[in-house]
């Protein structure tokens, strides 16, 4: 798996955006972009606003590489209805988003770790591909032996984080699933994405 231990601080302020949910928000103290002239930048090509996007959607979803992009791209191109909706769709149901959504991990990053480590189920059965693609109807669960956990039981407290409309969460807090697929204003994206830019991006390494 690859796992991205770059600095994620300096992404979140380079947006302007607490993007990875983290407790201590990393804009608090230091609210400006990153470098000598903090918010001064040129404007930018066509080009350049498109990869700007991409570097935000691929943040949000923890740091994806651009293959892994491409690959989703790909498999939106497959799907019925707009390319822009499709990818977001294959990135929203992904097993790693699917357990920060539930509030299983406090981050993308931590639940990305629960996923890799063989903590959770889906359907009953460990599945450690954190890409893994979880279809409505499916159950995800954290296994039994790190249901206690300190950093589980803290981010299923902190209600702040509100548990999106397509997925339902069991009363014991331990499993919940995709009841649906999302409608693009439903996925709780923390800053404005122009899809449809990216995928004119993508489109470009086919």
């Amino acid at each position: 798996m690859t796992r991205y231990t770059g600095p994620k601080n300096r992404i979140a302020r380079k947006y302007g955006a607490n993007i990875f949910g983290r407790l201590r928000n990393p804009l608090l103290h230091k609210p400006n972009p990153p470098g000598m002239h903090g918010g001064k930048r040129k404007k930018k090509s066509d080009y350049g606003i498109q990869l700007d996007e991409k570097q935000k959607l691929r943040a949000i979803y923890g740091m994806l590489t651009q293959k892994q992009m491409l690959q989703a791209y790909k498999h939106a191109l497959k799907m019925e209805g707009t390319a822009s909706h499709n990818l977001l769709i294959i990135l929203e149901s992904r097993l790693d988003n699917i357990v920060y959504r539930l509030r299983f991990a406090p981050t993308i990053f931590a639940a990305a770790q629960l996923v890799s480590h063989g903590h959770i189920l889906v359907n009953g059965k460990r599945v450690d591909i954190r890409s893994f693609r979880v279809k409505p109807g499916m159950i995800v669960s954290i296994a039994p032996g790190i249901q206690k956990n300190k950093l589980v039981e803290a981010s299923l407290a902190n209600i702040a984080r509100e548990l999106p409309s397509y997925l339902w969460l069991a009363e014991d807090k331990y499993s919940g699933k995709l009841e649906n697929l999302p409608l693009p204003e439903q996925i709780p994206l923390p800053i404005l994405i122009n899809v449809p830019f990216i995928c004119e991006y993508l489109s470009r390494y086919l």
